[in-house]
C-alpha cells in the first residue's frame, strides 16, 4: 500500500523520562490564542470526493508518525510534527510508533471482539443499558447511520478503562448516564474482556497524555498556557474517558446492502466530540483466522478542511490519534478536527471477513465547564453565553444519533 514517509522529521531524546501524573487544581477549561505559524506544504496533491469515482480511488496517505522514545522526552520540540498532523493544513490524525507492550495488548483485546458478538443474545441482553443509550455495554442496532437508520453493520462495547464506578451520587448518575454509570462487563461468559480492555485502554491514555503534553505546547506558540486549563491537565482530572471495542460483521451477516457503494459503507461521517481519541489500527479476521485486508480501498478516510477526501494509513503497531471538537474549539483552531468514515472491503475475497478495532475517547470530566472563544452555534444547538459543561455538550450531540425511545 503507498505511503508518504516522514522519518526525516523523526527527532531523538531520552529514553528514561517517566509518565508524571502533576497535582492541580480545577479552573476552567480555556486555551490561549495566538495567530497560526506558517503552514507547511503538504507533500502530496489530494482530490475532493466530487473528483473521485470507483474507477480513481482516493490517495492512500501515511499519518505523520512520532516514535515513543521522542514523545516521551519533555525536551524534545516536535511542533513541527504536531501541526503537520493537527495543524489547520494537517489531516486532524497522527500515530505513535514503538509503545512498548503495546502490539501484545492490542492483538489480545482485538481477538476478544468476535468472541464477545458471539455470546448468546441473552447475555449480550444483559450487557444492555438503554439508561446511557446503550453508551455502557454491549450496543447493536442503537446508533442512528446518516440515512437515519439503525446501524446493523456493526456491535459495541463500551466501558470506562480507568474507573468502573465513576461516581456514587445519584444525581449526577440520573444527568450524565453515559459518563458516571458503572461500567457492566462479562464477566462469567467472557472473563478475559475486563482486564484485556482496561490495559490497553490505560496504555492508550497514557501515551494519550504525552501527546497532549506536546499540543500545550504547540497550541501556546511559544507562551505559557494556563497549567490548569492545557489540554494535558483538562485529560488529568477527567473521570470521563471512555474505551469503545468495535466489531464490524462480515459481509453475509450483514443485513443493509444500500450503502455498499459509498465511501462510509462501514462507518458513517462523523467528527469526535471529546478531546483527543486513541485509535488502533483494525485486525481482518474469517473464521477466527487473522489476515490482510481484503480490499485495498477499504479503511480510513478523512476529510480535509478544504473538503477533500483521502485514505488514512498507518501501521498495525502503531496507535492513532485524531483530534476532537472540543480540543478544536478551545485552541481556536490551532489543532484541528476533521470528519472521518470507514469504508467496507468488497469483493468475492471480502465475503465472510469481519473487523475489530478499539478506540478510547479522551475527554474532559462531565463537569468541566468548556470556555469558547465566543458564543457560537456547534451541532445546531447553542451554547448560552459561550460556555456549556462537556456532560451538557455530549448530552445534546448523543440526541442526534439515538433514539430518545430506543
Amino acid at each position: 500500500m503507498a505511503s508518504l514517509n516522514h522519518s526525516a522529521y523523526l527527532l531523538r531524546g531520552s529514553a528514561d523520562s517517566p509518565l508524571l501524573r502533576p497535582t492541580y487544581t480545577k479552573t476552567p477549561a480555556r486555551f490561549f490564542y495566538h495567530p497560526p505559524i506558517q503552514q507547511l506544504p503538504r507533500s502530496s496533491p489530494l482530490r475532493s470526493f466530487s473528483d473521485m469515482s470507483s474507477q480513481t480511488p482516493a490517495p492512500a496517505v501515511s499519518t505523520v508518525t512520532i516514535s515513543y522514545t521522542e514523545l516521551k522526552d519533555p525536551s524534545a520540540d516536535i511542533s513541527e510534527k504536531i501541526e503537520l498532523g493537527f495543524g489547520p493544513n494537517g489531516l486532524g490524525i497522527l500515530s505513535i510508533s514503538d509503545v512498548p507492550g503495546y502490539p501484545s495488548l492490542r492483538q489480545h483485546l482485538l481477538h476478544l471482539a468476535p468472541r464477545l458478538a458471539s455470546l448468546p443474545e441473552e447475555v449480550k441482553c444483559e450487557l444492555e443499558d438503554p439508561n446511557s443509550r446503550y453508551n455502557i455495554g454491549w450496543s447493536h442496532g442503537k446508533e442512528k447511520l446518516e440515512s437515519g437508520k439503525p446501524d446493523l453493520l456493526k456491535g459495541s462495547f463500551y466501558a470506562n478503562p480507568i474507573l468502573d464506578i465513576p461516581t456514587t451520587e445519584i444525581s449526577l448518575v440520573k444527568r450524565y448516564p453515559s459518563y458516571c454509570g458503572p461500567n457492566m462487563w462479562p464477566r462469567h461468559a467472557l472473563p478475559e474482556l475486563e482486564p484485556a480492555f482496561k490495559a490497553l485502554g490505560k496504555l492508550i491514555l497514557d501515551v494519550g497524555l504525552l501527546l497532549a503534553r506536546h499540543c500545550d505546547r504547540y497550541a501556546s506558540n511559544g507562551s505559557k498556557l494556563h497549567k490548569d486549563g492545557s489540554l494535558q491537565q483538562i485529560l488529568l482530572r477527567s473521570r470521563c474517558h471512555k474505551g469503545r471495542l468495535l466489531y464490524y460483521f462480515p459481509s453475509l451477516y450483514c443485513i443493509s446492502t444500500e450503502d455498499d457503494e459509498t465511501v462510509s459503507s462501514w462507518c458513517g461521517w462523523h467528527t469526535d466530540h471529546g478531546s483527543l481519541t486513541g485509535l488502533t489500527c483494525g485486525m481482518f479476521t474469517r473464521d477466527a483466522v487473522e489476515l490482510p485486508c481484503p480490499d485495498s480501498a477499504a479503511g480510513l478516510y478523512v476529510k480535509t478542511r478544504s473538503g477533500q477526501i483521502v485514505k488514512v494509513v498507518y501501521g498495525e503497531d502503531e496507535i492513532a490519534y485524531q483530534i476532537g471538537e472540543t480540543t478544536e474549539i478551545l485552541s481556536r483552531g490551532q489543532l484541528c478536527a476533521t470528519p472521518h468514515c470507514v469504508r467496507a472491503p468488497k469483493g468475492e475475497a471480502a465475503f465472510g471477513v469481519e473487523r475489530s478495532t478499539f478506540a478510547l475517547f479522551m475527554q474532559p470530566d462531565w463537569d468541566e465547564k468548556l470556555i469558547f472563544p465566543e458564543s457560537m452555534n456547534i451541532h445546531e444547538f447553542s451554547t448560552p453565553n459561550g460556555s456549556i459543561s462537556f456532560g451538557d455538550y455530549t448530552e445534546k450531540v448523543l440526541d442526534k444519533y439515538y433514539d430518545l425511545e430506543a
